[in-house]
């Protein structure tokens, strides 16, 4: 076939370079290649700032807030104080983590978490998934449905848990609102991008051999979606922590979640408590953040490599 006969030049199989911020994340929590030596020195400077945090938490615990506090209230009143505000890190350790009990009750309230958020996660991707291929493959469904995913994005959560509470009530199942709502907008708006980036030229070479909509779809764009797609479960992934953490704390009643936790800490001025679970919060977060972003480096290295093959 001679040049004049192509209908469609052959899109270039060089791959494509990765984006700055896909590299700089990868980079750090999911590094692939090099040295045991090379790996280790990207802790370096993550760890490095932890010890400066911790170290200046001390600082601040022994040297400045407690003889600030103690000039009104005397040095017993100003301990008091210090240790509601800012108690030392090891003394977070041994009532958090060391001591048996409370350590018993921390992990029941992440558990109810662990399960919220990945079950909350499942039912948005499902949902997110299934509206963003109806809308890929029919403006007026679009048009019809993504102001309603707009509107539940744009509508603060804090207004419609009194709503939810009311009509759903207070347990395991109104929680679970509260996580696909906060995580259902990501998938839908990723999954959609993702659905609709497929080069135009391989487009063309679909419709030039006459392709059914279904095999344009399981064949280009449902995998032209994949990169776009993990990224968005990666960002839903945090916020269904975040929905976990807020149904909790707002619903109050029930089996104990970290939120339900955390109040409870606040309202009996138990600070060690209430830092160890700030801690776990903060630690399940970053897991499902860093399981999420890596499963992406996983499933789109080869979209994303860096020489020609």
């Amino acid at each position: 076939m001679t040049d004049t006969q192509r209908p469609v030049d052959a899109p270039s199989s060089t791959p494509r370079q990765v984006p700055d911020e896909i590299a700089a994340t990868s980079a750090v929590f999911y590094p692939a290649g090099g040295t045991l030596m090379q790996k280790l020195r990207l802790l370096v400077g993550p760890l490095a700032v932890f010890g400066a945090v911790i170290g200046v938490w001390y600082l601040l615990s022994w040297r400045y807030l407690a003889p600030l506090l103690g000039r009104d209230g005397g040095a017993e009143a100003a301990e008091r104080l210090r240790n509601t505000l800012l108690p030392y890190p090891h003394d977070i350790v041994s009532e958090s983590f060391l001591n048996g009990e409370n350590l018993a009750e921390l992990l029941g309230g992440l558990w109810l978490d662990v399960k919220l958020s990945f079950f909350g996660l499942a039912i948005a991707a499902i949902i997110g998934i299934s509206g963003a291929v109806a809308m890929s493959q029919a403006k007026w469904v679009e048009r019809s449905f993504y102001p309603y995913a707009v509107f539940v994005q744009t509508v603060p959560i804090l207004a419609l848990v009194p709503l939810i509470g009311l009509f759903f009530g207070f347990g395991f199942g109104a929680r679970l609102l509260v996580v696909v709502i906060i995580s259902l907008f990501p998938i839908i708006t990723n999954t959609l991008f993702g659905l609709r980036s497929a080069e135009r030229g391989l487009h063309d070479i679909f419709t030039l051999h006459e392709a059914s909509r279904w095999t344009r779809f399981v064949k280009l764009q449902l995998p032209a979606s994949i990169p776009a797609m993990m990224t968005g479960f990666q960002i839903s992934a945090g916020l269904s922590v975040i929905g976990a953490i807020v149904g909790d704390f707002f619903f109050g009643r029930g089996e104990r979640g970290l939120g339900n936790l955390i109040q409870f800490y606040v309202n009996r001025l138990q600070p060690e408590q209430l830092w160890g679970a700030l801690t776990f919060s903060t630690l399940l977060g970053l897991f499902v953040f860093v399981l999420f972003g890596w499963l992406r480096t996983r499933l789109t290295a080869s979209w994303y490599e860096g020489s020609e093959t």
